[in-house]
């Protein structure tokens, strides 16, 4: 049998006075699931920090490497500078050309020697008298009886 020409008319429902009750089961669990939610990403969190870590350390490594090979090249510049700008040929040149400066005659230079200081104890060799002792700055020590 087949039910042609046959409409269903359906009666309306108004539910808009039914007050639903919340289920105190279906709260714990929802609970319980962004409690395990909660649980993992700290888990994942907890499990990358250490890695994130030691990528970081490693770039400034890196970084302070290159620092360091930077610093290393300015100062083998900065020594060939320097050693440049003390050339005594250097040196004598600009005082020649640009100070007027010019190399004094034998009779205006004195040449002054200071006496070494001699370790107490030690002889000197020289022309003329034959060895002496040296003596020290302190007097020397009386004879005992």
């Amino acid at each position: 049998m087949r039910d042609e020409g046959v409409v269903l008319l359906g009666k309306p429902i108004d539910n808009s006075r039914v007050v639903r009750q919340v289920d105190p089961r279906s709260r714990r669990e929802i609970w319980l699931l962004i409690l395990l939610v909660a649980a993992l990403a700290a888990g994942v969190g907890l499990y990358a920090w250490p890695a994130l870590e030691i990528r970081r350390a490693g770039q400034a490594s890196v970084e302070l490497y290159r620092e360091k090979e930077r610093l290393v090249e300015e100062k083998r510049k900065l020594q060939l500078e320097k050693a440049a700008l003390e050339n005594l040929g250097r040196v004598e040149a600009i005082a020649t050309r640009e100070l007027g400066l010019s190399v004094p005659a034998a009779e205006q230079s004195v040449i002054v020697e200071l006496p070494r200081a001699v370790p107490p104890g030690s002889t000197i060799a020289g022309p003329g008298a034959g060895p002496r002792e040296a003596r020290s700055a302190s007097p020397p020590p009386e004879p005992r009886p």
